[in-house]
């Protein structure tokens, strides 16, 4: 049995709501994090500065891929105003947070902080690694950066994977407590692309 919902068809082994590319940046994404991290914290400076340039290529394609990707990987699709935002927020409290195939609202405000905090981990990377090292795509800059900025810019890269780590954390919380709230798994639809389609669910905008 088939049911229309916008453009998807929701079929009963599952609805695909995660693209190829959406799981591929999500698990290349977290891999990539923990070797840069592992990688600056052992010094070994080749691999983070290549693995570095990895992530940045990755980051441009999901901003991308954000616009003219398929439907639930689309910005505007998962763009939740704050009164709905606060609205599921507490109805996860509550224990009955209404569901969504793509992300949800507090997921989705997941999503944007944690591509704006990549965004900063990487530029001031790059200007690290342009003022300091006189190395990367950004060394013009690096004559025109006084000591203490470059200095500024090493510390703020060195702090900002920190609350990225949170950020993870957070983020893994959050997969189990919407797991166990909506009775699906989210790790595993993120695998297959696929959600469950016999759940109440907010279609995509």
């Amino acid at each position: 049995m088939q049911q229309e919902n916008g453009n998807i068809k929701h079929e009963t082994h599952g609805v695909m709501v995660w693209d190829r590319f959406i799981r591929a940046f999500h698990w290349t994404l977290a891999a990539g994090f923990v070797t840069a991290f592992v990688s600056g914290e052992l010094g070994a400076d080749t691999l983070h500065v290549w693995t570095g340039y990895l992530l940045c290529v990755l980051l441009a394609l999901r901003l991308y891929w954000g616009f003219r990707g398929s439907e639930y990987a689309r910005f505007k699709s998962f763009f939740f105003s704050p009164g709905e935002t606060l609205a599921y927020v507490r109805g996860m409290l509550a224990g009955q947070p209404q569901h969504y195939f793509g992300h949800n609202p507090a997921g989705a405000l997941m999503v944007f902080t944690m591509l704006g905090l990549l965004i900063l981990i990487f530029l001031s990377g790059l200007l690290t690694l342009a003022a300091i090292d006189y190395e990367g795509p950004l060394l013009f800059l690096a004559n025109r950066v006084s000591d203490a900025a470059s200095y500024a810019f090493r510390d703020l890269h060195q702090f900002l994977p920190i609350l990225g780590l949170i950020l993870v954390l957070l983020h893994l919380i959050g997969v189990v407590a919407g797991s166990i709230q909506h009775k699906e798994n989210l790790v595993r639809a993120m695998l297959t692309g696929k959600k469950k389609p016999n759940t109440p669910s907010i279609p995509t905008k």
